[in-house]
Protein backbone atom coordinates (compact mmCIF):
# COMPACT_ATOMS: atom_id res chain seq x y z
CA UNK A 1 0.00 0.00 0.00
CA UNK A 2 1.40 3.36 -0.86
CA UNK A 3 1.61 6.29 1.71
CA UNK A 4 -0.88 8.17 0.12
CA UNK A 5 -3.38 5.34 0.49
CA UNK A 6 -1.83 4.68 3.90
CA UNK A 7 -2.44 8.66 5.10
CA UNK A 8 -5.97 8.11 3.65
CA UNK A 9 -6.28 5.27 5.95
CA UNK A 10 -4.64 5.72 9.10
CA UNK A 11 -4.06 9.52 9.47
CA UNK A 12 -6.97 12.08 10.62
CA UNK A 13 -8.44 14.07 7.63
CA UNK A 14 -7.23 17.59 7.28
CA UNK A 15 -4.08 17.22 10.17
CA UNK A 16 -1.47 17.45 7.33
CA UNK A 17 1.35 18.68 6.08
CA UNK A 18 2.48 17.86 10.25
CA UNK A 19 4.19 20.88 12.14
CA UNK A 20 7.54 19.42 12.61
CA UNK A 21 11.23 21.37 11.58
CA UNK A 22 12.53 20.86 8.18
CA UNK A 23 14.49 17.58 8.35
CA UNK A 24 12.88 16.56 11.58
CA UNK A 25 13.10 12.51 11.59
CA UNK A 26 9.43 12.54 13.96
CA UNK A 27 7.67 12.35 10.40
CA UNK A 28 9.45 9.36 9.34
CA UNK A 29 9.25 7.31 12.57
CA UNK A 30 5.74 8.62 12.52
CA UNK A 31 5.09 7.11 9.17
CA UNK A 32 6.98 3.80 10.27
CA UNK A 33 4.48 3.09 13.06
CA UNK A 34 1.61 3.51 10.38
CA UNK A 35 3.36 1.45 8.06
CA UNK A 36 4.17 -1.14 10.85
CA UNK A 37 0.44 -1.34 11.89
CA UNK A 38 -0.44 -1.78 8.27
CA UNK A 39 2.40 -4.96 8.08
CA UNK A 40 0.32 -6.30 10.80
CA UNK A 41 -3.30 -6.43 9.34
CA UNK A 42 -4.25 -3.58 12.07
CA UNK A 43 -7.16 -1.32 11.51
CA UNK A 44 -7.19 1.67 13.25
CA UNK A 45 -9.57 1.04 15.68
CA UNK A 46 -7.62 -1.93 17.26
CA UNK A 47 -4.91 0.23 17.71
CA UNK A 48 -4.40 2.89 20.54
CA UNK A 49 -1.50 5.44 20.28
CA UNK A 50 -0.44 7.82 23.41
CA UNK A 51 2.27 10.35 23.88
CA UNK A 52 3.42 12.31 26.25
CA UNK A 53 4.88 15.81 26.32
CA UNK A 54 7.77 16.84 23.05
CA UNK A 55 8.25 16.71 19.62
CA UNK A 56 7.46 13.36 19.56
CA UNK A 57 3.82 13.98 21.17
CA UNK A 58 1.98 15.38 18.43
CA UNK A 59 1.80 11.92 16.40
CA UNK A 60 -1.03 11.16 18.55
CA UNK A 61 -2.71 14.49 16.61
CA UNK A 62 -2.14 13.30 13.47
CA UNK A 63 -2.62 9.56 13.52
CA UNK A 64 -6.92 8.55 13.67
CA UNK A 65 -6.15 5.47 16.03
CA UNK A 66 -7.49 5.82 19.73
CA UNK A 67 -5.41 8.34 20.75
CA UNK A 68 -4.31 10.53 24.15
CA UNK A 69 -1.51 13.24 24.24
CA UNK A 70 -0.98 12.88 28.13
CA UNK A 71 1.50 14.33 30.34
CA UNK A 72 5.22 14.84 30.17
CA UNK A 73 6.36 11.51 31.29
CA UNK A 74 3.35 9.67 32.03
CA UNK A 75 2.47 8.50 28.77
CA UNK A 76 3.58 4.82 30.01
CA UNK A 77 1.44 4.56 33.59
CA UNK A 78 -1.64 5.91 31.23
CA UNK A 79 -1.17 3.04 28.62
CA UNK A 80 -0.84 0.83 31.17
CA UNK A 81 -4.48 1.57 32.40
CA UNK A 82 -5.46 1.42 29.58
CA UNK A 83 -4.50 -2.06 28.32
CA UNK A 84 -5.83 -3.36 31.85
CA UNK A 85 -8.90 -2.06 30.97
CA UNK A 86 -9.00 -3.35 27.36
CA UNK A 87 -6.31 -5.95 26.95
CA UNK A 88 -7.59 -6.56 23.41
CA UNK A 89 -6.19 -3.42 22.46
CA UNK A 90 -2.60 -2.87 20.36
CA UNK A 91 -1.57 -0.19 22.44
CA UNK A 92 1.39 2.01 21.12
CA UNK A 93 3.22 4.64 23.22
CA UNK A 94 4.99 7.69 21.53
CA UNK A 95 8.11 9.02 23.83
CA UNK A 96 10.42 11.20 23.09
CA UNK A 97 14.03 11.02 24.65
CA UNK A 98 13.39 13.71 27.49
CA UNK A 99 9.86 12.70 28.09
CA UNK A 100 10.68 8.40 28.23
CA UNK A 101 14.17 8.49 30.09
CA UNK A 102 14.64 11.81 32.82
CA UNK A 103 10.72 12.72 33.96
CA UNK A 104 9.12 9.27 32.94
CA UNK A 105 12.09 7.26 33.14
CA UNK A 106 11.11 5.60 36.29
CA UNK A 107 7.79 4.38 34.81
CA UNK A 108 10.18 2.91 32.08
CA UNK A 109 11.57 0.29 34.30
CA UNK A 110 8.34 -0.21 35.72
CA UNK A 111 6.64 -0.91 32.73
CA UNK A 112 9.36 -2.91 31.97
CA UNK A 113 9.41 -4.75 34.95
CA UNK A 114 6.30 -5.75 34.78
CA UNK A 115 6.65 -6.72 31.02
CA UNK A 116 2.90 -5.25 30.25
CA UNK A 117 2.03 -5.77 26.51
CA UNK A 118 2.91 -2.05 25.49
CA UNK A 119 4.81 -1.23 22.48
CA UNK A 120 7.14 1.57 23.49
CA UNK A 121 8.60 3.43 20.22
CA UNK A 122 11.36 6.40 21.21
CA UNK A 123 11.70 9.22 19.15
CA UNK A 124 15.67 9.72 20.46
CA UNK A 125 17.05 12.89 18.61
CA UNK A 126 19.07 13.15 21.39
CA UNK A 127 18.29 16.68 22.68
CA UNK A 128 14.64 18.76 24.44
CA UNK A 129 13.96 19.72 20.64
CA UNK A 130 10.05 21.43 22.14
CA UNK A 131 11.31 23.25 24.85
CA UNK A 132 14.59 24.99 23.17
CA UNK A 133 17.65 22.57 22.64
CA UNK A 134 18.07 20.90 26.59
CA UNK A 135 20.43 18.26 26.95
CA UNK A 136 18.63 14.68 27.83
CA UNK A 137 19.86 11.72 29.29
CA UNK A 138 20.37 10.54 25.82
CA UNK A 139 22.67 13.16 24.96
CA UNK A 140 25.75 12.10 24.09
CA UNK A 141 29.25 13.22 25.89
CA UNK A 142 30.64 15.80 25.06
CA UNK A 143 27.32 17.78 23.26
CA UNK A 144 26.84 21.39 23.41
CA UNK A 145 23.53 22.36 24.52
CA UNK A 146 21.43 25.51 26.11
CA UNK A 147 22.12 24.13 29.62
CA UNK A 148 25.50 22.95 28.55
CA UNK A 149 26.80 25.84 26.81
CA UNK A 150 30.45 23.86 27.96
CA UNK A 151 29.46 20.31 26.52
CA UNK A 152 27.67 17.68 28.57
CA UNK A 153 29.87 15.68 30.99
CA UNK A 154 27.59 13.21 31.89
CA UNK A 155 27.07 9.75 30.12
CA UNK A 156 24.05 9.02 28.04
CA UNK A 157 22.14 5.71 29.04
CA UNK A 158 22.17 2.72 27.01
CA UNK A 159 18.56 2.89 26.68
CA UNK A 160 17.93 -0.51 25.33
CA UNK A 161 20.24 -2.33 28.04
CA UNK A 162 18.63 -0.13 31.12
CA UNK A 163 14.96 -1.51 29.58
CA UNK A 164 16.32 -4.96 29.46
CA UNK A 165 18.00 -5.05 32.73
CA UNK A 166 15.00 -3.52 34.14
CA UNK A 167 12.56 -6.88 32.50
CA UNK A 168 11.48 -5.49 28.73
CA UNK A 169 11.21 -8.64 26.33
CA UNK A 170 11.92 -7.37 23.61
CA UNK A 171 14.42 -4.37 22.49
CA UNK A 172 15.10 -3.49 19.20
CA UNK A 173 16.83 0.06 17.79
CA UNK A 174 16.74 1.56 14.09
CA UNK A 175 17.67 5.20 12.43
CA UNK A 176 15.71 7.12 10.14
CA UNK A 177 17.92 6.19 7.30
CA UNK A 178 17.15 2.93 7.77
CA UNK A 179 13.56 3.06 6.98
CA UNK A 180 12.77 -0.31 6.14
CA UNK A 181 14.30 -1.84 9.05
CA UNK A 182 12.30 0.54 11.32
CA UNK A 183 9.24 -0.44 9.82
CA UNK A 184 10.22 -4.28 10.30
CA UNK A 185 11.20 -3.71 14.28
CA UNK A 186 8.67 -1.86 14.95
CA UNK A 187 5.68 -4.57 13.81
CA UNK A 188 7.89 -7.20 15.80
CA UNK A 189 7.61 -5.13 18.81
CA UNK A 190 3.89 -5.18 18.26
CA UNK A 191 3.69 -8.54 17.48
CA UNK A 192 5.75 -9.18 20.53
CA UNK A 193 3.29 -10.42 23.79
CA UNK A 194 4.78 -8.05 26.34
CA UNK A 195 6.57 -5.44 26.90
CA UNK A 196 9.00 -4.15 23.70
CA UNK A 197 10.88 -1.10 22.97
CA UNK A 198 12.08 0.29 19.92
CA UNK A 199 14.68 3.05 19.98
CA UNK A 200 14.52 5.23 17.09
CA UNK A 201 17.75 6.95 16.34
CA UNK A 202 16.64 10.61 15.10
CA UNK A 203 18.29 13.81 13.92
CA UNK A 204 16.78 17.62 15.28
CA UNK A 205 18.91 19.52 12.68
CA UNK A 206 17.28 22.80 14.84
CA UNK A 207 18.17 22.24 18.55
CA UNK A 208 20.68 19.77 17.91
CA UNK A 209 22.41 19.94 14.61
CA UNK A 210 22.63 23.72 14.88
CA UNK A 211 24.23 23.68 18.40
CA UNK A 212 27.09 20.72 17.66
CA UNK A 213 27.19 21.63 14.09
CA UNK A 214 26.29 18.21 12.96
CA UNK A 215 25.65 19.95 9.13
CA UNK A 216 22.25 19.96 6.97
CA UNK A 217 19.58 17.47 7.60
CA UNK A 218 21.10 15.17 4.80
CA UNK A 219 24.60 14.99 6.83
CA UNK A 220 22.35 13.79 9.67
CA UNK A 221 21.23 11.05 8.48
CA UNK A 222 24.85 10.45 6.63
CA UNK A 223 26.13 9.95 9.96
CA UNK A 224 23.05 7.57 11.51
CA UNK A 225 24.19 5.55 8.10
CA UNK A 226 28.01 5.76 8.77
CA UNK A 227 27.26 4.26 12.35
CA UNK A 228 24.19 2.00 12.50
CA UNK A 229 25.83 -1.55 12.14
CA UNK A 230 23.34 -4.06 11.36
CA UNK A 231 23.32 -6.85 14.72
CA UNK A 232 24.18 -9.70 12.27
CA UNK A 233 27.57 -8.10 10.97
CA UNK A 234 27.99 -6.18 15.03
CA UNK A 235 28.00 -9.95 16.18
CA UNK A 236 30.60 -10.99 14.00
CA UNK A 237 32.78 -8.63 15.76
CA UNK A 238 35.34 -9.73 18.62
CA UNK A 239 35.10 -7.43 21.70
CA UNK A 240 38.15 -5.20 20.59
CA UNK A 241 36.48 -4.79 17.79
CA UNK A 242 33.27 -3.53 19.04
CA UNK A 243 35.12 -1.73 21.79
CA UNK A 244 36.36 0.52 18.80
CA UNK A 245 33.33 0.70 16.96
CA UNK A 246 31.52 1.91 20.58
CA UNK A 247 34.40 4.40 20.42
CA UNK A 248 33.86 5.75 17.37
CA UNK A 249 30.32 6.38 18.18
CA UNK A 250 28.68 2.98 16.34
CA UNK A 251 26.32 0.57 17.48
CA UNK A 252 24.04 -1.98 16.49
CA UNK A 253 20.13 -1.94 14.92
CA UNK A 254 17.44 -4.78 14.59
CA UNK A 255 16.61 -6.88 17.10
CA UNK A 256 18.98 -7.02 20.26
CA UNK A 257 17.18 -9.02 22.19
CA UNK A 258 13.70 -10.67 22.75
CA UNK A 259 12.49 -13.78 24.56
CA UNK A 260 8.92 -15.51 25.00
CA UNK A 261 9.64 -17.14 28.32
CA UNK A 262 8.26 -14.06 30.98
CA UNK A 263 4.94 -13.88 31.42
CA UNK A 264 2.70 -11.02 30.24
CA UNK A 265 0.81 -8.70 32.64
CA UNK A 266 -2.68 -8.77 32.17
CA UNK A 267 -2.60 -12.57 31.63
CA UNK A 268 -0.97 -12.10 34.98
CA UNK A 269 -3.59 -10.54 36.04
CA UNK A 270 -6.45 -12.30 35.13
CA UNK A 271 -5.10 -15.39 37.18
CA UNK A 272 -5.46 -12.87 40.33
CA UNK A 273 -8.80 -12.06 39.70
CA UNK A 274 -9.83 -16.15 38.82
CA UNK A 275 -8.29 -16.79 42.30
CA UNK A 276 -10.21 -13.68 44.29
CA UNK A 277 -13.62 -15.01 42.71
CA UNK A 278 -12.70 -18.39 43.71
CA UNK A 279 -11.90 -17.30 47.45
CA UNK A 280 -8.72 -18.80 46.95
Amino acid sequence: MGMEQLVEKYFRPGRLPHIWCPGCGNGVITGAIVKAVDKQGLSKDEVALISGIGCSSRSSGYLDFNTANTLHGRALPIASGLKMANPALKVIVASGDGDCTAIGGNHLIHAARRNIDLTLVVYNNSIYGMTGGQYSPMTPKGSKATTAPYLTIEPSFNLLELAKAAGATFCARATTFHVPLMVDVIAKGIAHKGFSIIECVSACPINFGRQNKAGTPAKMMEWQRDHGVMKAAWDKMDEEKKAEAIAAGKFPIGVLFETNDVQEYTEAYDEVIRRAQGGK
